[in-house]
């Protein structure tokens, strides 16, 4: 599975990395959807919720807890933010490999 992301993860193109370890990379979205919008991709390359493994358990939990710590370096974690992520074309995804959406405020109304 080869991916825009793949290739950012790879560093084959250009993207404004805001974090970046062994099991992620978070970028910011260049097609912002709120004021801040960074996506949190994990570097194994896994399509989306419908498959990940009972052994992704560890990388999932690393994606929320880097969320987490974006919003508190970027001061929303009091005013407020969403994480999202979409699963195949129904649900929005347009990238299939797995990725967080954070996004300041509320752009989800229900």
């Amino acid at each position: 599975m080869d991916s825009i992301f793949t290739k950012i993860i790879n560093k084959e193109i250009p993207a404004e990395i805001r974090y970046e370890d062994d099991l992620c990379i978070a970028i910011n979205d260049i097609n912002p959807k709120s004021e801040i919008h960074i996506l949190v991709i994990p570097k194994k390359p896994i399509k989306n919720i419908n498959v990940v493994e009972k052994e992704d358990k560890n990388i999932l939990g690393h994606l929320f807890i880097v969320c987490k710590n974006l919003a508190k370096e970027l001061n929303i974690e009091k005013s407020g933010y969403q994480i999202l992520t979409n699963v195949e074309e129904g649900g929005g995804q347009t990238v299939m490999h797995l990725h967080l959406h954070l996004l300041s405020g509320n752009t989800l109304k229900l």
